[in-house]
């Protein structure tokens, strides 16, 4: 029977005097750490970072509750903020009956981490969307950008409601969160980020639904190499997530 390489190895290894020359760490050129799976960027390259979040619930009649949450940060961002613009959808108004599905369990989502995505359905004809996007572009400059809607200061909740629900954006000391409960028992969603996180989860307990989570993370990087001031300033902006739970 042969003897297996790895033992041999091994061997050699514990053979060796205890005086050996210490391992000496290698430094990765730039070139070869952008081969690597985990890719890196200097903050000082990113000129511009934004989140946009939308939650939509459409109803069987027609009718579309839900909301957009934005927040766009740049070196001339004193502070970041999210702001808020509401979607309110009329429908066809006939009468719908209530939903009579059950969805039991599920108690662990709440302890989850990194990106979570659920759809529990007990209904029929329904369709659910859970998706991130994640985009990186390159320029030379910052594009020109004008937050539109209500600001969400921190600890504030703004809510919303029409025929196919209602509808909560709160800001806490753990992120940002779209919460939509349907009418006649049509079920509930959520989409929520913050703490190092992700949660889209969305139950559908009637029928003919159609709901929506979207999370996109909008990069841009800069094409030439930054001065050791624009440096600190990106740190800086960074840094005023910590304070909404990022």
């Amino acid at each position: 029977m042969k003897t297996p390489i790895w033992l041999v190895v091994v061997c050699l290894a514990a053979s060796l005097p205890t005086q050996a020359q210490t391992f000496k760490p290698i430094e990765l050129k730039d070139h070869e750490l952008a081969t690597l799976r985990g890719r890196y960027v200097m903050p000082g390259r990113i000129i511009s970072f934004g989140i946009v979040m939308t939650s939509t619930w459409q109803n069987a009649n027609g009718e579309v509750i839900g909301a957009t949450s934005s927040m766009q940060i740049q070196q001339s961002t004193i502070k970041p903020q999210f702001y808020v613009s509401m979607i309110d959808e009329r429908g066809d108004g006939l009468a719908r009956s209530q939903g009579t599905g059950t969805v039991t369990g599920g108690n662990g989502l709440n302890s989850t981490e990194g990106v979570t995505q659920v759809v529990r359905a007990a209904g029929d004809h329904n369709a659910a969307y859970n998706n991130v996007h994640i985009n990186v572009t390159k320029a030379s400059q910052a594009p020109a950008t004008q937050q539109q809607g209500q600001a969400l200061a921190p600890g504030s909740t703004l809510v919303g409601a029409n025929g196919a629900g209602s509808l909560s954006v709160s800001s806490t000391g753990t992120g940002v969160q779209l919460n939509i409960v349907a009418t006649n028992n049509q079920g509930s969603t959520v989409q929520r980020l913050g703490q190092g996180g992700l949660m889209q989860n969305t139950t559908l307990l009637g029928g003919g639904n159609q709901v929506n989570n979207l999370t996109s993370l909008n990069v841009v990087l800069r094409d030439n190499v930054s001065t050791a001031g624009s440096l600190n300033g990106n740190l800086d902006q960074l840094k005023g997530l910590r304070t909404q739970g990022f």
